[in-house]
């Protein structure tokens, strides 16, 4: 799963998960400060990395020797040989570039219009339909096999790395097991280490070809080394799971992941673009709640064009990724598997929306003008403000979370102000009181999530 390797690059505009987990807008570049290349055959592998200058708190204060010794044992629990580790050791030092990395991540803001326009332009859409086309003979089976629809399955192909063409440069096993090491998320990246020494164990990668990115994603589509166990299947026949170099392996295990790992909807809809009124009650507009179509229909949503909804009891969700003023989906059930791809809501809505256009539909209208955005310091200052009204915000940051996002939306209901989660000036100046004017609003995205 690609999460992490979102930590550095352009955030999302907001997330759906709580603000203490980090987000980035998701861009396939990356920078490797370090880059390590695999040992050509008859040369010595790298240089071990500097050491941790001394044992994290978290593990007692034993040093990276001793924690990796134990690493070693647990994965020997798990089925790992003594040949395999004796393959990766070479790679298994601690590489404390990694950790500042992760530690230091940049956070940069992007509204949801700007990304996809990038992201999700026609001409993105027609190379994802061309490589449907080249390889239609693995999309046609992992559609019959898994129910997931060619142009989802390519629109992840095509964001996460381009096609194969943005693998990144840093070796996995030494991501992984720095990472494991540092305090912050040890439990998740030991287990994330162990799952890629069983890939080793396995027969599908060497030790040396697990390059990726970063934080230790591995392929074209940016599995997680536990997803990339669990999920990656042989769909060329070769004997090995290869999610680096076989376009057939990738779309076969994209497509298992989705449909057993996400819980895919056979048949079901993901995202569809929608028109809704001025007159909408926007404390329905949310991705908590679900109302049949019929019901949206009543509400006087249409299709863009103005065709009616289908009068039907599909349930859906509204979702305004920048605010009333901003595009509208309808969410289906089916959404959740992008939200829980990268629970950023800005690439989760562009990749349903690129699926969407690669499956045949339309542009999306674009707003009438320019959404207004508060800067940085007057987000901060409102979360500051709901904290002490009450609400729970995680973090106070200027990163709009969820959490954020449903205070806004309560103080809104409270003001009598259209309650689309969307933090507004007006809102600002409302918490502030009558002594404290408001700032107008700049079009300066600030650091989000």
């Amino acid at each position: 799963m690609p999460l992490f390797r979102f930590l550095v690059a352009a955030t999302a505009s907001l997330t759906l998960s709580s603000p203490a987990i980090a987000q980035t807008a998701p861009s396939p570049v990356r920078s490797a400060p370090r880059p390590v290349v695999a040992p050509a055959p008859g040369q010595q592998p790298p240089a071990a990395a500097p050491r941790a200058p001394r044992g994290a708190a978290c593990h007692n204060g034993l040093s990276f020797d001793r924690f990796l010794a134990d690493l070693k044992q647990q994965a020997a629990a798990e089925g790992v040989s003594q040949r395999t580790l004796a393959e990766a050791a070479p790679y298994l030092v601690y590489d404390q570039g990694i950790v500042n990395r992760d530690r230091g991540q940049r956070v940069f803001g992007q509204v949801f219009t700007e990304f996809a326009r990038n992201r999700a332009s026609d001409g993105a859409a027609k190379n994802a339909q061309a490589r449907i086309r080249m390889h239609a003979a693995a999309f046609n089976r992992a559609e019959k096999e898994y129910g997931v629809p060619p142009a989802v399955i390519a629109a992840f192909w095509g964001l996460e790395s381009s096609f194969g063409a943005e693998l990144g440069n840093l070796h996995t096993l030494r991501s992984l097991v720095s990472l494991a090491y540092d305090c912050r998320r040890s439990e998740m990246f030991s287990k994330e280490t162990i799952a890629a020494l069983r890939i080793i164990e396995r027969g599908d990668l060497t030790a040396s070809e697990m390059i990726g990115a970063w934080a230790g994603e591995l392929g074209q589509t940016q599995f997680l080394a536990t997803h990339y166990f669990s999920y990656a299947v042989d769909y060329d026949g070769d004997g090995r799971r290869n999610l680096l170099r076989s376009a057939s392996d990738v779309i076969g295990s994209t497509a298992n992941y989705i449909a057993n790992g996400l819980k895919w909807r056979r048949g079901e809809p993901w995202l569809q673009e929608v028109r809704a009124p001025q007159n909408f009650p926007w404390e329905q507009a949310d991705l908590t709640t679900k109302l049949p179509r019929a019901k949206f229909a009543q509400l006087g949503v249409t299709y863009p064009d103005g065709r009616p909804l289908p009068n039907d009891d599909l349930p859906a969700s509204l979702l305004l990724p920048m605010g009333r003023t901003g595009p509208a989906f309808l969410a289906y059930a089916n959404f959740a598997a992008y939200t829980e791809w990268n629970n950023s809501l800005i690439y989760s809505t562009t990749a349903a929306y690129l699926a969407s256009r690669i499956a045949g539909a339309p542009p999306m209208r674009q707003p009438s003008a320019p959404v207004a955005q508060l800067p940085l310091n007057e987000l901060k200052e409102l979360q500051q403000l709901l904290v002490r009204a009450g609400y729970n915000v995680g973090k106070v940051d200027g990163v709009m979370g969820q959490l954020s996002r449903t205070a806004v939306k309560a103080m809104q209901i409270k003001y009598g102000l259209p309650a689309d989660s969307w933090p507004t000036a007006e809102l600002l100046a409302r918490m502030r009181g009558p002594s404290v004017q408001a700032q107008p609003a700049g079009l300066v995205m600030p650091a989000a999530r």
